[in-house]
């Protein structure tokens, strides 16, 4: 499978934001999200081959039992399976960040940490945009991930007017537990995230849901393998 990085750092999102963990991004994506702090990550060559062993033996090194497999998205990737099997045998908590887009059943997983992409993420390029609204968004997908893991559910907010598509999304899935929806600020600098955070915070008031905190943004300022 294709590796773009590996790197110690904490949590930044989340119900597990602040947990040091090992982060494991796998190459490829099909999406073009507008405001993606991973675009290096898109192109499912951008990175070099690893295999699962060998993944495993390389996070050995960090004194660390929470391992982050993330993208790119990492669900499109057919060795994800085998390479969740080795980490749990290695004793690892898995979290996988997706986007909600695939489903695969029986992946050993503790966390699946599912962030919707709506209509906010739409690309400007017209290209990008026509790829992006054929693959950005799937409620039986979604469904079934809810279903079948232990999951949470992080809605990126760019405005206050992203809330009713968010609210309508969960209405639609019907079987969402709201005790697991977190509002994320869409941020990719500091002073994004200082600007945008209060608005995210007053909508979580308002719905009762989770604020979700961005310390990749807060602590380093979106800088690559942190």
């Amino acid at each position: 499978m294709r590796i773009n990085e590996i790197f110690y750092s904490l949590q930044g999102e989340g119900f597990l934001a602040g947990v040091p963990s090992v982060f494991i991004r796998l190459a490829g994506c099909p999406l073009r999200c507008r405001w993606c702090d991973t675009k290096y990550a898109w192109d499912k060559e951008a990175g070099r081959p690893y295999g699962p062993d060998q993944i495993v033996r390389v996070m050995q090194k960090w004194p660390c039992k929470h391992v982050v497999i993330t993208g790119g998205e990492p669900m499109v990737n057919s060795d994800l399976p085998q390479l969740a099997r080795k980490l749990k045998a290695a004793g690892k908590h898995i979290t996988i960040e997706t986007a909600g887009i695939v489903y695969i059943p029986e992946i050993s997983c503790d966390l699946m940490s599912i962030s919707p992409k709506l209509s906010n993420s739409m690309p400007d390029e017209p290209k990008l945009a026509a790829i992006h609204k054929h693959s950005k968004l799937d409620l039986a997908v979604l469904g079934a991930l809810i279903d079948n893991y232990n999951y949470q559910l992080k809605f990126v907010v760019d405005s206050e007017t992203d809330l009713p598509e968010i609210q309508e999304t969960i209405e639609e899935l019907e079987n969402v537990d709201k005790g697991k929806i977190m509002l994320m600020p869409q941020a990719a600098t500091r002073q994004e995230l200082s600007g945008k955070s209060p608005m995210a915070a007053e909508l979580c008031k308002r719905t009762g849901y989770a604020f979700s905190q961005r310390l990749q943004v807060l602590i380093w300022n979106n800088q690559k393998g942190k």
